[in-house]
C-alpha cells in the first residue's frame, strides 16, 4: 500500500473513531478529532520510520508503539499535553474500527481461512481463554496493590 493512501485511511479511521467516541462515551467531537489527531500523527512519524531501508526489517506497530512511548514520556517536552488530550480517547472507540477491518481481512481470506479446518477453534479458544485469564489475573493483582478494590 502506497503511504499517501495509508494516510488518508488513517485519516477515514480516525474520523469513524471520533464518531464512535462522541456517540458512545459523549466526549465532544472536536476534542476526539484533536486526540486522534495526535494518534494519527504518531501513527504517520512511525510508518515513516519503517520505510527506512535498514529498519525496513522490523513492523511498522513497532515503530508506532516506539514513537508513542517517546512522545508521552517525561523526556518529550509536551508530553504532559498530549496524554491528556489523548487520554479523551476511549479504547472502545478505537478498538471498534480495527476490529471490523480484521474481521474483512479474515473474510478476504476465506478460502485460506477454510483450508486451516477445524483446528483452529481449540486453538483459539485456548489463546482467547488464556488472554483473558491472564489480564483478569494482572488486573486483580493491580488494582488490589494500588488499593482500588
Amino acid at each position: 500500500m502506497k503511504i499517501l493512501e495509508t494516510i488518508f485511511l488513517l485519516i477515514l479511521v480516525a474520523i469513524i473513531m471520533a464518531a464512535g467516541n462522541t456517540v458512545g462515551y459523549k466526549i465532544d467531537f472536536i476534542v476526539s478529532l484533536q486526540a486522534l489527531g495526535i494518534l494519527v500523527v504518531i501513527s504517520i512519524v512511525g510508518l515513516l520510520i519503517s520505510k527506512v531501508p535498514v529498519l525496513k526489517k522490523l513492523p511498522v506497530i513497532l515503530w508506532v508503539s516506539v514513537v508513542a512511548a517517546l512522545v508521552s514520556s517525561p523526556i518529550f517536552p509536551c508530553n504532559e499535553v498530549i496524554v491528556s488530550v489523548t487520554d479523551q480517547v476511549s479504547l472502545l472507540a478505537v478498538c471498534t474500527p480495527v476490529l471490523a477491518y480484521a474481521g474483512l481481512a479474515i473474510g478476504k481470506d476465506l478460502v485460506l481461512f477454510k483450508s486451516i479446518s477445524w483446528r483452529i477453534i481449540p486453538v483459539s479458544l485456548a489463546v482467547f481463554s488464556g488472554t483473558f485469564i491472564f489480564a483478569a489475573l494482572i488486573a486483580q493483582i493491580t488494582l488490589h496493590w494500588e488499593g482500588v478494590i
